[in-house]
C-alpha cells in the first residue's frame, strides 16, 4: 500500500469503506449510529481495535474540518466505550492515529487503533529520529 495524501478526495472503494457497506467481513466488537469497530486483522497487541467513523473522512484533519459536532461526540465517546468495554481503562491503552505519509497513514478512510491488554512500552524508538 502506498501512503495516503490526507488532501486526496476520499475513495469509496477503500478497504474501511468495503467494510462499513458489508461488502468485506469484520470481526465486529462495536457498531452505533456514528462507528463501527471490529479487531485488526494483525493486530500488534493483546487488544487491537479499529474504530472507522461511518462518515466519509480521509484523515483526521479532514473529520476535524468538516464532521458535523455530532459526529465528533460520537466518535469520541465511542472510543471511550469501546475501551470501557474491553477492559482496557484500569491498565490504560494505546490509541493511534496516523495521517499523511509522514505519518504512517495507509488506508484512505479515517480510523483509530485502539491498543492494549499489555505493557507497549516507549511511543517511539529511542534511535527516531524527526529528521
Amino acid at each position: 500500500m502506498s501512503p495516503v495524501d490526507p488532501r486526496a478526495p476520499y475513495d469509496d472503494d477503500n478497504i474501511f469503506a468495503r467494510i462499513l457497506r458489508g461488502e468485506l467481513p469484520c470481526s465486529k466488537v462495536y457498531e452505533d449510529e456514528w462507528v463501527l469497530a471490529f479487531h485488526d486483522i494483525a493486530p500488534v497487541a493483546d487488544v487491537h481495535v479499529l474504530v472507522v467513523p461511518k462518515g466519509k473522512y480521509v484523515s483526521w484533519d479532514d473529520f476535524s474540518q468538516r464532521a458535523a459536532p455530532d459526529e465528533i461526540a460520537g466518535f469520541v465517546r465511542a472510543v471511550g466505550a469501546i475501551a470501557r468495554d474491553m477492559g482496557l481503562v484500569d491498565g490504560g491503552y494505546r490509541l493511534i492515529n496516523n495521517v499523511g505519509p509522514h505519518g504512517g497513514q495507509l488506508v484512505p478512510h479515517l480510523h483509530v487503533h485502539l491498543l492494549g491488554g499489555r505493557v507497549m512500552g516507549p511511543m517511539l524508538d529511542r534511535n527516531w529520529t524527526a529528521g
